[in-house]
């Protein structure tokens, strides 16, 4: 993609009303553009991150054996009504009548519709045990929303739920939910970590929040510091292997870590060294959930059991703030210049700088690395407009591509180019082959 050709609408200026780092920074990067309170575009900048991490959540959700389906973003009153929810969810739930007097709402979450797609094709305990997944948009009619995509009201979700036998089946469903989202995380980039929480409009007496520590965090969180150095790697985890799970949810979450509405001083006094007492703030990227049979019960959603009895099943759900990740991405991964992408999130792997553009040499070595890096399967954002390169440099820092190719004649003179690190800075002078060879290693492709 050459930059000269794409749509890119970075500003120079600090919008005045943009309150926290990663509103600030999507907006002077050109990712979003607010069409009316908490609701946004998506530009292609923004849009490219947004599908990165949408790819990452699917890969991991159907690496732990989830299905993929795709609901509706309007559903029906009546589904609500059942539950009970339809009257108790609040002002957030923004309620819709359509042209046949319908009561209709827009969904912020889909436990009902995908209970009743559930009881509409499920009879059997053999069918079990059976967890489904989409990512969608959602609305929640928030009062003040702020802080840009980190606190909207049109937002993109990943809600996933899963159908269950038993209490003990239901728990490893959990347990198999905490383990992808580790991953999940760790491949984007952050250390996301399961927090002990308030199971809210959802219900259910088993809930972690997964909570990204930032200074702009809406939670205030308290925790043992020996839990930021919890990684989960790239072990290798059978996720229908109940011990597996069972262990990583005890090593994660054994240490005592808890958002303030669970927080209890006491016990955080008693079982934590004061050295390793810590407080801060905290962004939720993701919330799992064991409820029961609340739905079930409601819905009448049953299965014949082994000895031919009907059951009502077990279920739990499992959400992924899709678009605030993008926003707790930048709140975790900035600096004063702008943006810095971890590799696996990145909108574009490198950017090409080109220092003399018309220039047959520059414009022939920039044009060899781009083609080359696109014979590796890597994107590259090629900067070939006819403007200074202080300006261009500036570009690159603020939408944070996190390698950058700088070509000019000086350099070509000597046959080299310099590839820098935007996250410590370091450059290095090498051949345009090795340039391309260097990104294809940093990338494993």
């Amino acid at each position: 993609m050459r930059l000269s050709r794409y749509f890119l609408p970075v500003l120079k200026e600090t919008p005045a009303d943009a309150q926290i780092v990663s509103h600030r920074l999507m907006l002077r990067a050109g990712m979003i553009k607010q069409a009316s309170a908490g609701i946004y575009s998506w530009l292609p900048l923004g849009y490219k991150v947004l599908r990165r991490v949408e790819q990452i959540v699917h890969e991991e959700q159907q690496r732990a054996g989830h299905i993929p389906v795709l609901m509706p973003t309007l559903q029906s009153a009546d589904l609500w009504r059942e539950s009970g929810r339809y009257d108790a969810y609040g002002e957030e739930l923004l309620r819709i009548r359509d042209r046949h007097d319908r009561d209709m709402l827009y969904g912020p979450t889909n436990e009902e519709m995908i209970t009743d797609i559930f009881r509409s094709y499920v009879s059997s305990y053999r069918d079990l045990p059976l967890t489904l997944y989409h990512i969608q948009w959602k609305f929640r009619d928030e009062r003040r929303p702020r802080f840009g995509v980190m606190r909207g009201r049109e937002f993109l979700m990943k809600d996933g739920y899963n159908f269950d036998l038993t209490k003990e089946d239901a728990l490893h469903a959990y347990n198999r939910h905490l383990v992808s989202y580790l991953r999940t995380y760790e491949r984007m980039g952050l250390q996301a970590i399961p927090m002990r929480a308030d199971g809210g409009p959802i219900g259910g007496d088993y809930t972690h929040e997964f909570l990204v520590l930032a200074e702009t965090g809406e939670s205030e969180v308290f925790y043992d510091s020996a839990v930021t150095d919890l990684t989960f790697g790239d072990r290798e985890i059978d996720y229908d292997s109940v011990d597996q799970c069972q262990a990583i949810l005890e090593e994660f979450t054994s240490r005592y870590a808890r958002t303030d509405e669970t927080h209890d001083a006491a016990i955080f006094d008693r079982d934590v060294p004061s050295e390793r007492q810590k407080s801060a703030r905290g962004i939720e990227v993701g919330q799992i959930f064991y409820f029961g049979t609340k739905y079930s019960d409601a819905m009448g959603a049953a299965v014949q059991g082994p000895d031919g009895k009907q059951v009502n099943v077990h279920m739990g759900s499992h959400g992924i703030g899709v678009s605030r990740l993008v926003g707790a991405l930048i709140e975790a991964n900035h600096d004063d210049k702008g943006i810095i992408w971890p590799e696996g999130v990145t909108p574009f792997h490198a950017g090409i700088v080109n220092l003399r553009q018309g220039d047959a040499a520059t414009d022939a070595a920039c044009d060899e690395l781009y083609k080359g890096l696109a014979a590796k399967g890597l994107e590259a954002l090629y900067d070939d407009r006819d403007e200074r390169a202080g300006a261009k440099f500036a570009t690159m820092d603020l939408i944070g591509l996190p390698w950058r190719v700088t070509v000019g004649p000086r350099g070509l003179e000597k046959g080299v180019v310099e590839l820098t690190s935007r996250r410590t800075g370091e450059s290095e002078e090498m051949s345009v082959t090795a340039a391309i060879d260097r990104l294809a290693q940093i990338y494993g492709v």
